[in-house]
């Protein structure tokens, strides 16, 4: 058991404030560290715990991303590649000692067959979808020049390097190392051209994808789990006017994980 007593917080971080999936295991592990090292309510927050998996980690990060305040995450989920070895021992200690990763998210702008325009943003990546029997046709343009005419698949994706170990990884995207200035454009069982495997882009392009033939070849777009179904056009680009500010353990960054990830 730890020595400090309930309400402790840690030097360098200010009041700590739990937030927990509704998973048992989150919610039992919330109450053993409010009962440990007290609650502050989330205005005062000099430090956020997330507890649960990368899906609660991504939702915490979205619920806060206004409040420039650090989250820490710790895994009461399944991957927990967002998040840390639960433990509750010494929290001020590892919390103060935790080292910081700033994520930029990407903003998502897509246009439905009606007109309507839907906004969102998405740290791992935004992806688009075919909805329908047929594959999509899809035109790719960088900076306002096309530079795919057509491609023929069952989608595609723009990933950030937090998100490429994630769906981006799984359609045999490259994986990104977390300094990196780049985002990964991963076409999804592309059919035409069958070769093209994608392309490394830098982290400041502008990225549109145009839906040909949208009606008889539906597609829908997705940022972190928020869809748009019926989309004639998609803009990505890197919202640098965001910042998410992660903890990790030392030596436990997203930099030595993206690596471990590599040779598993």
């Amino acid at each position: 058991m730890p020595e400090e007593v309930a309400g402790a917080q840690p030097e360098r971080r200010g009041p700590i404030v739990f937030l927990a999936s509704q998973t048992e295991a989150a919610q039992l592990a919330r109450e053993e560290l409010v009962a440990l090292y007290g609650d502050a309510p989330l205005a005062q927050a000099g430090v956020i715990v997330a507890l649960g998996g990368d899906g609660f980690m991504l939702e915490t990060l979205h619920a806060t991303q206004h409040r420039d305040v650090p989250v820490y995450g710790m895994n009461r989920g399944t991957v927990g590649f967002l998040m840390n070895t639960y433990d509750t021992v010494d929290l001020p200690a590892r919390l103060a000692a935790a080292q910081e990763n700033v994520l930029n998210p990407l903003a998502m702008r897509a246009t439905d067959t009606q007109g309507r325009v839907h906004e969102a943003l998405a740290i791992n990546e935004v992806s688009l979808l075919r909805a329908g029997p047929q594959a999509a046709r899809l035109r790719i343009s960088i900076d306002g020049r096309v530079r795919m005419e057509e491609l023929v698949c069952d989608g595609a994706l723009v990933a950030t390097p937090a998100g490429s170990t994630a769906y981006n990884y799984s359609a045999h995207g490259p994986i990104l190392p977390i300094g990196a200035d780049v985002l990964a454009l991963t076409p999804i069982a592309a059919f035409r051209p069958r070769r093209w495997r994608g392309a490394l882009l830098p982290k400041r392009a502008s990225v549109r994808f145009d839906v040909l033939d949208a009606a008889k070849r539906p597609v829908m777009a997705e940022g972190d789990g928020q869809s748009v179904r019926d989309v004639v056009s998609v803009e990505v680009q890197s919202d640098r006017k965001v910042r998410h500010r992660l903890l990790f353990d030392p030596g436990h960054g997203l930099e030595e994980r993206l690596i471990r990830e590599q040779f598993f």
